[in-house]
């Protein structure tokens, strides 16, 4: 081969997609490519061209523009167009010049056909469009699951057979005859498609026998009307811990408000394997702190158990976040254990990645004391700080560290009645200033854990009623959420810590994960929506017609990607023993992966370029 062909050969195989070819293609590819050199300021692709192509850029720099001559990309070397061989991707213009002398491959259309024909591999990166690649690179880090994956399992997973139901007007005896018929313990009552209640077998046993009732007795009389549910896209190991802080063996599965099943204790038993012993079921039987420290030790092998287990970054952060409900909770059981019961009703706020559901293991700790407006400071002040104390200490001894910013329930400021709490989010929605802003990210983002719901539901009504269509306090919150940006220079090479600890790194988490929930969170606010989850909020704000839903879709591919590159790379760091951190070294990922962070944050910047435009969010900054 001569000394021309043998360095351009060399040049592709270290650039993907050519280095999935075969040995002999590529031995073969650099007598198909035509080459081209383009002046500076020369017109791209070039006006003279015969034919259409593929253009590699070996050398030089390219720029690309709009219809309306804006500036949407730059190519560098080893960057690729596309266009011409009809291949659509996102950004991609047909105006263009050299702003640097430039040397190009051009690759004819057919032999690029004929290359997609020949490799699978090669063919999946030249998908249709950036929402398909994004796809691929979120599905591709799935494939492998092994035993560990049963901890992120769905409740839907482990139902086997229908719901077994019954007329609520039914007779007693009707209801024990279903169930020995079907081999059930239970069955639920049904009023025409309405969960109106449940028996169990105990039911019968106590309710009926023991009591001397008759069967003909309408099976209503022994029912429970009470019902915990649970959602079919739960993980069971949040089912897992429903049923032991409740103490129950039956949970009914639905999909909204239309039952699909019944999950039993014995289904949990059965999934359960002494591999992964339920840290979530050790935190419920904790009797003390110690128990409790001992079992938050294990979440970052649990974190690099999933992580190994291709478990999703979603589900990761799931799991994660139930331990630390998991943990709440009985924290604050056994301070009422010394303190006794609250004397007016109250509910326990968790705030951040805890409450979106996005929590890795041992992140710092935001939370809340939401208390009913009885509150008298004289006589309820000094039992609420005691409680809070408590279980900010445990949080922080099981490795959830003091908030650095304060957001804590054991500060004053943040337990107050409802009232309070009502004229906090008054002023910051009415009159936004910086203090809203930078607590946006943990009070705009709450979920009750324990304690009377009902209070923190009146309150997010009213929230989510003062931020829905509200202009100015949407503009200023976009404008906050545009100061975290993707790590991509303008020839899409990442942007580096230079120096320091963290010299030639990152910060994945707040120039890549951070920016997504921020815009999650403008439109679930701007469109009054109650989810916090961010994959949960683009749904409904895909749903509710805010974003479209090529745009709402590929954010949440992003996000996953990105977050899974941050759960791996905290999994890498366990293993060696050292803390997690999210300061990511691009160059520990391959090729392909570089180039899937790089479409992932190339979908945030234009959704952040979307946004600044939308709400004129530019003149707040």
């Amino acid at each position: 081969m001569e000394i021309e062909l043998i360095e351009i050969r060399d040049f592709l195989v270290e650039r993907h997609p050519f280095d999935a070819l075969s040995d002999q293609t590529l031995e073969q590819l650099p007598k198909s490519l035509q080459i081209r050199y383009l002046r500076r300021d020369s017109h791209f692709p070039p006006e003279d061209i015969d034919g259409s192509y593929l253009y590699i850029i070996r050398s030089g720099a390219i720029e690309l523009y709009d219809a309306d001559d804006n500036l949407i990309e730059k190519l560098a070397e080893g960057d690729i167009y596309t266009l011409h061989c009809q291949l659509l991707d996102l950004g991609q213009s047909r105006n263009g010049k050299a702003v640097e002398d430039s040397l190009l491959y051009l690759l004819p259309c057919d032999s690029l056909r004929q290359l997609r024909e020949g490799s699978e591999a090669f063919n999946r990166h030249f998908s249709e469009s950036l929402r398909d690649r994004l796809k691929q690179a979120v599905n591709g880090d799935q494939e492998s699951h092994n035993q560990m994956a049963h901890l992120t399992v769905e409740v839907s997973d482990l139902l086997k057979k229908p719901p077994v139901t019954i007329d609520v007007n039914a007779s007693i005896q009707q209801a024990a005859q279903l169930m020995s018929e079907q081999n059930v313990s239970s069955v639920m009552l049904m009023e025409g498609e309405r969960l109106a209640g449940l028996i169990t077998d105990r039911d019968l046993r106590k309710r009926c026998v023991a009591t001397g009732l008759l069967g003909d007795r309408p099976a209503r009389e022994i029912m429970s009307s009470q019902l915990q549910t649970v959602q079919h896209n739960s993980l069971v190991m949040h089912a897992l811990m429903t049923m032991t802080r409740l103490n129950l063996h039956h949970l009914p599965v639905m999909i909204g408000e239309v039952v699909i099943g019944m999950l039993t204790a014995t289904d949990l038993a059965q999934q359960q394997n002494s591999s992964s012993a339920f840290i979530a079921n050790d935190v419920r039987k904790a009797q003390n702190l110690e128990y409790l420290i001992q079992a938050s030790q294990r979440l970052p092998e649990l974190q690099l158990q999933l992580a190994n287990s291709s478990a999703t970054a979603q589900h990761i952060g799931e799991a994660i976040s139930c331990i630390t409900d998991g943990i709440t909770i009985r924290l604050i059981e056994m301070a009422q254990q010394e303190l006794g019961p609250a004397p007016i009703p109250f509910v326990w706020l968790c705030g951040g990645s805890q409450a979106r559901g996005e929590q890795s293991s041992h992140s710092d700790q935001d939370n809340a004391l939401l208390l009913d407006d009885s509150f008298q400071p004289a006589q309820h002040a000094d039992y609420f700080a005691a409680l809070a104390q408590r279980v900010t200490d445990g949080l922080d001894a099981c490795g959830f560290v003091y908030c650095p910013g304060d957001a804590m329930a054991s500060n004053p400021k943040w337990r107050q009645p409802l009232q309070t709490w009502r004229g906090y989010f008054k002023e910051w929605i009415d009159a936004p200033e910086p203090m809203a802003l930078m607590l946006s990210s943990i009070f705009f983002d709450l979920r009750p854990v324990f304690g009377e719901f009902s209070l923190f539901e009146q309150l997010q009504q009213e929230i989510l009623q003062n931020t829905k269509g509200n202009s100015l306090f949407t503009a200023y919150m976009a404008a906050n959420a545009l100061q975290f940006r993707p790590p991509l220079g303008f020839f899409r090479n990442f942007t580096l810590i230079h120096g320091g600890e963290h010299d030639d790194t990152f910060d994945i988490k707040h120039r890549g994960i951070v920016p997504i929930t921020d815009i999650a969170r403008v439109f679930a606010l701007d469109q009054g929506l109650a989810e916090v989850n961010t994959s949960e909020r683009l749904s409904a704000a895909m749903a509710a017609g805010a974003i479209s839903e090529e745009m709402g879709e590929n954010l949440q591919d992003a996000l996953e990607y990105i977050a899974s590159l941050r759960i791996q790379h905290q999994a890498a760091q366990i293993k060696r023993g050292q803390s997690p951190n999210n300061y990511l070294p691009p160059d520990t990922l391959s090729e392909l992966q570089r180039r899937h962070l790089k479409d992932a944050f190339g979908v945030i910047q234009t959704m952040q370029e979307t946004m600044e435009s939308r709400y004129q969010s530019g003149r707040f900054r």
